[in-house]
């Protein structure tokens, strides 16, 4: 192993830990903004793959997408020929603040040696959570973060005769996961601890989308907490237990969300939040290190609706802090303002999203409010195709600020979160909303558009006072 603390260079040297969406974004914005011969870039990845959509992973595994190549947005090779000197199977294991240099070791060989740097990004993600159960490591039991972990899961899938499919959890990942497994062909079972599904939504919009997926030939299981993988004589999966019963299985996938990946910023002494996350200044600039940037699933991102930190795994804030951090690095100047904590997915035609802050994150902030549901269709009614959709509104008690909107519905319905997002990005209130000029026609959607529609109720709610 190379200990040297010195070494010569002539170049400013840039140093990405972590070759996903944020850190070989932040790598190639740099590169943009400073030719080769100016700054040297090291960028170092543990796993086999760069540049890649994590997001797309439950619609390879389900066989929408093809191709795990399509997932890729940028290869090694890619980046390689833009100049960025890119380690595939190399995992930064230290990080030396004082000494200003990281310890690397090659996965393949076990070698390890150590790289100085005058500028590092941390874009480690995040992992799945893997509950300390029995049986929670034994073959057949996955979690799906990466790529590797969806080859993995597929080649489960594939070995595996039995057609019995367990999911654990009911977030996003859950939820995505079920319905992958169910186009395959799988009978599923989602084991949730929750009361509903989609802890992200208030439990009466949750409970839409328990129905929906129940409809689907999905067997839900809410409220129960799983104790146990029981396994096989051949140490294989075959059942997840909970206090009350076994639900048979031959393929058990982990839903059960993501933490961020911040042991190794955590050891070297870097600021961490409530949430795990890497604190950083709206350059994402972690905090108190002049040098050091992180961005992407390893740092919390301030909620511009409720004013606090939060952890969102997001590709889109990925890639965004990424483009900031490789501005800053490259001596230019952007910010990351915030989020107001958007997401929309699906489970087959079902349509699910949300936007700002649900009953409890309002009740939290300690903001006084109204909510309002209402039902509408993503369609003028007579127009062929119409669907139904449910939206729930929040809006603050005295000011009417918009808060938050969740949509659950079918064809139409998930991105009209959109609309919402602006809104609440832009600090409208509710009766500001209901003057909004959106486009109209009868194949796209009614005369009031839903979204309008709630605003309406929200903004009476808020007038008379309840």
């Amino acid at each position: 192993m190379n200990m040297s603390r010195g070494e010569e260079r002539s170049r400013e040297r840039l140093v990405v830990v972590g070759g996903d969406a944020a850190g070989m974004s932040a790598a190639s914005q740099a590169r943009r903004l400073r030719g080769p011969g100016d700054l040297e870039i090291v960028a170092f990845e543990r796993g086999h793959f760069t540049s890649y959509s994590a997001c797309g992973i439950p619609y390879w595994v389900g066989g929408d997408v093809p191709e795990r190549d399509r997932l890729i947005a940028r290869s090694p090779e890619e980046h390689r020929a833009r100049d960025i000197d890119l380690r595939m199977r190399t995992e930064v294991v230290e990080i030396d603040v004082e000494g200003a240099r990281v310890r690397a070791r090659d996965l393949d060989s076990g070698t390890e040696s150590w790289t100085a740097y005058d500028k590092l990004v941390i874009a480690t993600g995040a992992r799945p959570i893997r509950p300390d159960l029995p049986g929670v490591d034994a073959p057949g039991v996955h979690g799906v973060q990466t790529l590797d972990d969806g080859q993995a899961l597929l080649d489960t899938l594939t070995a595996t005769e039995g057609r019995r499919a367990v999911v654990v959890g009911a977030g996003y990942i859950g939820v995505e996961m079920a319905e992958a497994l169910i186009n395959r062909g799988y009978e599923v079972t989602v084991v949730n601890r929750g009361k509903e599904p989609m802890s992200t939504l208030d439990p009466d919009m949750g409970r839409l989308v328990h129905k929906a997926m129940e409809g689907l030939g999905i067997t839900m299981v809410d409220d129960a907490e799983v104790t146990a993988l029981r396994t096989g004589e051949d140490g294989r999966v075959r059942a997840v237990a909970t206090e009350d019963t076994e639900y048979p299985a031959d393929v058990v996938v982990l839903g059960i969300g993501v933490r961020p990946e911040t042991d190794l910023a955590k050891a070297a002494g870097l600021p961490l939040g409530d949430h795990g996350g890497l604190l950083t200044d709206l350059a994402m600039r972690v905090r108190g290190h002049e040098n050091i940037w992180a961005g992407g699933d390893c740092v919390e991102v301030l909620d511009l609706v409720s004013g606090r930190l939060r952890h969102i795994p997001l590709g889109t804030h990925a890639n965004k802090h990424g483009q900031i951090i490789g501005a800053n690095v490259g001596g230019g100047y952007a910010t990351f303002p915030g989020v107001v904590g958007t997401a929309v997915s699906k489970v087959c035609d079902l349509e699910i999203a949300r936007t700002g802050l649900r009953e409890k994150d309002a009740d939290r902030a300690g903001l006084r409010y109204v909510s309002v549901t209402i039902e509408s269709t993503s369609r003028a009614g007579y127009y062929p195709g119409a669907a139904l959709m449910t939206v729930k509104m929040l809006a603050e008690r005295r000011t009417g600020r918009l808060l938050g909107v969740q949509i659950v519905g079918r064809e139409g319905a998930g991105k009209r979160v959109d609309i919402a997002a602006v809104a609440l990005t832009a600090g409208m209130t509710v009766e500001q909303m209901t003057a909004l000029d959106l486009g109209y026609a009868p194949p796209f959607s009614p005369v009031w558009d839903p979204i309008l529609v709630a605003a309406r109720k929200a903004t009476a709610a808020v007038r008379s006072g309840f």
